[in-house]
């Protein structure tokens, strides 16, 4: 089993990596509407992907956002 691309944090855990944005969507509620992307995770298990709120992704992961065309 090879190794390369495989983080392990200070206590020796898996760490899941952020691969890349896959999708964006909007979802709207009756007031508001809450912007979404879906993500692809390297986990243990293989890729997961998951839908994140894009504020929050933002603030965790500022460098995904800086070349985005509007």
């Amino acid at each position: 089993m090879s190794l390369q691309g495989v983080h392990i944090d200070d206590t020796l855990q898996f760490v899941e990596e952020l691969i890349e944005i896959m999708e964006r969507e909007i979802k709207r509620l009756k007031r508001s509407r809450i912007p979404l992307v879906k993500v692809c995770w390297n986990s243990r298990r293989g890729p997961e992907f998951t839908w994140e709120r894009e504020d929050s992704f933002k603030k965790k992961y500022p460098h995904l956002f800086t070349n985005r065309t509007s």
